[in-house]
């Protein structure tokens, strides 16, 4: 895992690649790479790469970056892994192609070479890469499907700048940082900045699944190789013979025991982030089973839940005890959080109501002595872990048939909204008018502040601007508009906005603060494929389920823990007793985090 940063100036009257510039964002993601540094110019000073290395993969210095092939025609600067590589250098060696390292990078610059764009049909992981084609004079950028690791970028109409971090752009200096209302809008909306925006009208992200190809004089090409949500609308859609649920859940298992085979390929050891919950647990088995005598747990507990049903401890400790595990628990205290909140905002590259929990565990991981741990992220969206997959779809029903009568449910929100919101959470005012739809129902279910509430928190103008600019509605309605089923439609929307949005990001950046790569084996495309079309079948397994059949031998204690999810006290610990924030809970939070992290003037009323 790693921080890169590319500067092209592709209109000939566009300034030099200033080395100063491309310096200062590179060593802003120093967390994220302390392992080693390099950067590259052009001849011309056209083009520059850099580079900050967390060596997980051919830890030698043949795996440095930026590095360029043997004739020096293609130059790449990447971050994350290719789970696949070892296959596909394989086929590459085959081909003639000569390799002088171990590392995952050399394949990406070969594949490159033998398929230009269309390499990105080929790779299974997380990557963000940026690739220098000096013949025909252009960068290629690319970003994973499920959107795993980062990538921003600032056109200012002759320049192009890219890097794994918005900060890291901002401190080069030379970025439009005017305030994106979409990005300010979109933060209230949903506790995070949703893509392609961000906080500033000059740095947008390159969309999860996606590639540009930039060339000298400005000719590009943006092309979407792989949509999450097309690939769960057509499981939707695939028709298969009938299957017993213990033949599904032996298919699950198969597929889950490949995917963290993958994910446990490192030349340092991997750990296993270890929660009460079932992904965690799953993994950790399956991790037990493939390399029982390296399995590594980490598990994070707060000292305001000890001894309550919240206190994920206990049980996670005695999973880790059954299963032979190096483990190491790391409790942390409301002075704990005090003391790392400076932290904290400055590590958080874009304003976030989550995160805090991954960053005490990557904490404890790091201090544990490993750079790489893996992570249940993920399970939920796929295997319809959140309890929105039955309640979305029961709202969409009870509320369909006011969407032929939009007017009675803006009356209905009008009147009732001054007084629910006394008494209750004031999304009970937009049933009529949002829950008839999944997209206005998912609304509903994720956001913070709705709607009508923005112009309380945010300047009314740029509410209008920011609120016509996200067509949120729209866009969401788009997400899943092919799924055919319930399931799928739900899993469509939380792995393409909060899964996306949030967890991801989150855990991005939540991790690299420690210089801990995070890896994900519920998202990946092989996975994906076989798992989503028997899921949401008639008779499919739940999660429950599929957990007991993969991980057997575990106790039922482990498996029969009410889902509770993974609380956090942050927002008690700074609001009790403290006027920080106009309001307490999740809302509270995110203003506070808006106002001592990221609001560019002071804006709440």
């Amino acid at each position: 895992m790693c921080g890169i940063t590319t500067i092209f100036a592709y209109k000939p009257d566009a300034p030099p690649v200033d080395r100063e510039e491309l310096l200062y964002i590179r060593e802003r993601m120093v967390p994220r790479g302390p392992d080693g540094c390099a950067m590259w110019l052009s001849s011309d000073n056209r083009v520059g790469l850099a580079h900050r290395r967390l060596a997980i993969i051919d830890l030698s210095e043949s795996g440095s970056q930026p590095m360029a092939n043997a004739d020096g025609n293609l130059v790449v600067t990447y971050n994350g892994e290719i789970y696949n590589y070892r296959v596909l250098r394989a086929v590459l060696e085959k081909k003639g192609y000569n390799f002088r390292s171990s590392s995952d990078t050399e394949v990406l610059l070969h594949l490159y070479a033998d398929l230009g764009a269309d390499m990105v049909q080929q790779l299974r992981g997380m990557y963000a890469f940026a690739i220098w084609d000096n013949r025909r004079q252009g960068l290629f950028l690319a970003r994973d499907p499920f959107g795993i690791k980062p990538l921003y970028l600032a056109d200012d109409g002759a320049t192009l700048r890219v890097a794994s971090q918005v900060k890291a752009l901002l401190a080069g200096g030379k970025i439009d940082s005017s305030p994106e209302p979409a990005g300010h809008v979109g933060f209230f909306l949903w506790g995070h900045v949703p893509e392609p925006y961000t906080l500033y009208r000059g740095i947008r992200s390159l969309p999860a699944g996606t590639s540009l190809w930039i060339e000298t004089g400005g000719q590009r090409k943006e092309q979407v190789f792989c949509s999450i949500g097309s690939e769960l609308a057509e499981a939707s859609h695939r028709h298969l013979e009938p299957i017993d649920s213990s033949q599904i859940a032996k298919e699950l298992r198969r597929a889950l025991l490949e995917s963290v085979r993958r994910h446990l390929q490192a030349d340092v050891p991997v750990g296993v982030f270890l929660s009460a919950g079932l992904d965690s647990t799953t993994l950790a088995y399956l991790v037990a089973q493939l390399a029982p005598k390296d399995l590594n747990t980490v598990t994070l507990g707060f000292e305001e839940f000890r001894g309550t049903e919240n206190d994920e401890v206990p049980l996670a400790e005695q999973t880790a005890a059954l299963l032979g595990a190096k483990h190491r628990t790391i409790r942390v205290r409301r002075t704990d959080f005090r003391e790392e909140l400076p932290r904290i905002l400055d590590a958080m590259d874009q304003p976030s109501v989550d995160g805090v929990n991954t960053y005490f565990v990557s904490l404890a991981a790091a201090r544990a002595g490993l750079k790489v741990a893996i992570s249940g992220l993920g399970g939920d969206e796929l295997f319809g872990g959140y309890s929105g997959f039955r309640e979305i779809p029961r709202l969409v029903r009870f509320c369909k048939g006011f969407v032929r009568y939009p007017v009675v449910g803006r009356i209905f929100r009008r009147i009732s909204s001054p007084v629910l919101k006394h008494f209750s959470s004031p999304k009970y005012a937009g049933l009529l008018e949002y829950g008839g739809s999944y997209g206005g129902a998912y609304l509903l279910r994720r956001g913070v502040f709705m709607p009508w509430e923005l112009a309380s928190v945010l300047d009314p103008d740029m509410v209008r601007e920011g609120w016509a600019d996200l067509q949120t509605l729209d866009r969401l309605d788009r997400t899943m508009v092919d799924a055919s089923s319930d399931h799928h439609k739900v899993s469509a929307l939380e792995m393409s906005w909060y899964m996306r949005n949030q967890l991801l990001r989150d855990a991005d950046w939540a991790s690299m603060a420690h210089s801990l790569e995070i890896r994900v084996p519920f998202l990946d495309l092989d996975l994906l494929g076989i798992a989503a079309p028997l899921l949401g079948r008639q008779g499919s397994p739940d999660k429950k389920a599929v957990a007991v059949s993969v991980a057997r031998g575990l106790t039922g204690q482990i498996f029969n823990r009410r889902k509770s999810g993974f609380s956090v006290p942050v927002r008690e610990w700074l609001l009790d007793g403290s006027s920080a924030a106009p309001e307490r809970g999740m809302r509270g939070w995110s203003q506070y985090v808006y106002q001592h992290g990221f609001a560019p003037i002071p804006r709440l009323n």
